[in-house]
Formats: C-alpha cells, structure tokens, sequence
C-alpha cells in the first residue's frame, strides 16, 4: 500500500468531534480507534477524580506538571484524546 493512501487512510475522521463520556474499558478502546482515525475525541471525566482507570495500577506515569500518578493502562487506552471534567450531579 502505498504511504499516501495509508495516512489520508487514517485521518477519515479528521472532521468529527467525539464525546468519550464513557467509563472503563470498552468506550475508552472504540473511542481511541477513532482518535487513531483522525477524530477530535473529548474524554468526559468525574471532577477531582477522574476515570477510575486513572488509579488501576502499577504501573503508574508521572506526568510533567501534574500531582499524582496516572496508570499506563490509562495512558494507553486514552492517548490522542483530550479531556475535561464535567459533574453531571
């Protein structure tokens, strides 16, 4: 396959906004696969405490700036994503 087609291949997306408002591990992996196909995906997450992915571990990342630890099974099923916090309450 040629380079060309295969990256216009994996920016299909790039014109979709998705609202990742799920939690654990099936809306995390459908959403990254169409973070990895050129989607704007918003993770949705509790306010203070996040996805509770964020706290399955070890292991755990340090992030740079950030207080606390982040689980790499979190950082792996939520890369190419943004997220904010929102109470639904």
């Amino acid at each position: 396959m040629n380079i060309n087609k295969a990256a216009k291949k994996a920016l299909l997306l790039k014109d979709y906004l998705v609202v990742d408002a799920s939690r654990i591990l099936v809306g995390s992996i459908s959403s990254l696969m169409l973070a990895e196909m050129g989607a704007n995906v918003i993770k949705v997450e509790m306010p203070g405490h996040g996805d509770d992915t964020r706290h399955w571990g070890p292991p755990f990342l340090e992030r740079a700036g950030r207080m606390g630890k982040d689980s790499t099974y979190y950082m792996s099923l939520n890369r190419n994503k943004r997220s904010i916090e929102v109470d639904f309450k």
